[in-house]
């Protein structure tokens, strides 16, 4: 049986390429993490995470102290038995960001080794139920951006062929949200989807004000209003509004999206790849949502979800960040405001190890 027997783990910084801020915080780098796993019969596969500032180093020490001597002598097809020996191995820090954004790296590293030594692409491997997925930008969106830079970047999306763009909101004042909001509606027109997201920003109260006030611009919803860990003002909030409320990119672990969808405490889920713990977690996600009627829109890392989106049904858009491109040859393929999954063997995404090397933070560490 194949067995996996060495693992290399880097880390590689990048810089945005704009500007990047919400309201609560502003983006100062990517720390992106790789995994790279090698197995007995010359197979391998390479998966990452990242961070947006803070946490990196600390998911190398868990990966190279606890998580990668684990992977020493396992079959790479069983993943779900790796996952969850991992996951009961770091039982002290789950659910914890750091921890699942390491198990992230190792899961989609095994999924990368086991799609290609298949000859599969990711979406075709897990379902294959979609051949395209909309796309909507939050490139243009950014809190510091005034109405008029909103207006011409979101015009500017549009003309791209992008069929959505999200909008940041979160100002001292609603009235100083609902101008950005409404020179981008009155320039873009009805049928363009608007999206907006508080960061976690809001009280119950405020909330449930802002709701009310953005649904005059005709959104098609409000993202992480609340802290994430306030599941019952979250289920307040969408009994008191008719705007789709959508949570999930700092939820840590596929039970608490049980909890929410248990409670009709959202409308539509987010789950991120590398913060829910991997693409074997992340499927779990979006199978239970699917069950119960509700759509999934996944937070960033679009050059990974755009398989998972085009494996998942219940998908409705993919969400265009860019961030890899300075470490892969792979880009995004967009048609008619339609994002196309990759073909090619793995999890889609084609590292550029050259500039890999040139750029990472410290030599690659191997275990095994």
């Amino acid at each position: 049986m194949t067995s996996i027997t060495k693992i290399d783990i880097t880390q590689v910084d990048l810089a945005p390429k704009t500007q990047r801020t919400d309201a609560i915080q502003s983006f100062v780098t990517q720390e992106t993490v790789l995994v790279t796993l090698h197995c007995s019969d010359g197979s391998s596969g390479t998966g990452y995470t990242y961070t947006i500032g803070t946490g990196g180093s600390s998911i190398v020490a868990l990966l190279k102290d606890h998580l990668a001597p684990r992977l020493i002598g396992q079959a790479p097809e069983n993943y779900e038995r790796i996952w969850q020996d991992l996951l009961r191995h770091t039982n002290a820090t789950a659910v914890g960001a750091i921890t699942s954004l390491a198990l992230a790296a190792v899961d989609s590293a095994i999924w990368d080794r086991n799609c290609r030594h298949a000859g599969l692409p990711l979406w075709r491997m897990i379902g294959g139920a979609q051949v395209s997925v909309p796309v909507y930008t939050t490139e243009g969106g950014w809190l510091h951006l005034s109405p008029g830079e909103l207006v011409e970047l979101t015009l500017k999306a549009k003309e791209q062929g992008f069929l959505g763009a999200k909008i940041k909101v979160g100002k001292r004042h609603v009235a100083e949200d609902m101008a950005r909001l409404v020179a981008v509606r009155e320039a873009v027109g009805d049928a363009f989807d608007i999206m907006v997201d508080a960061n976690q920003s809001f009280s119950a109260a405020e909330a449930v004000r802002r709701a009310k006030a953005y649904s005059e611009v005709g959104i098609a919803w409000l993202e992480e209003p609340l802290p994430a860990q306030n599941i019952s003002a979250h289920r307040q909030l969408v009994a008191h509004t008719s705007v789709p409320i959508a949570v999930g990119e700092s939820m840590y672990d596929p039970g608490q999206f049980g909890e929410y969808l248990k409670l009709d405490a959202c409308s539509i889920v987010q789950p991120d790849v590398a913060r829910v713990g991997g693409i074997t977690p992340w499927l779990k996600v979006a199978h239970l949502a699917q069950t119960l009627g509700v759509v999934v829109c996944p937070h960033f890392l679009m050059e990974l979800h755009v398989s998972l989106c085009a494996a998942t049904p219940n998908a409705a858009w993919v969400e265009y960040i860019p961030q890899l491109d300075d470490l892969t040859h792979s880009r995004i393929v967009i048609k008619d405001g339609y994002a196309l999954p990759p073909e090619q063997a793995g999890i889609g995404i084609e590292w550029d190890w050259k500039r890999i090397a040139a750029a990472q933070k410290f030599t690659p560490l191997s275990i095994g």
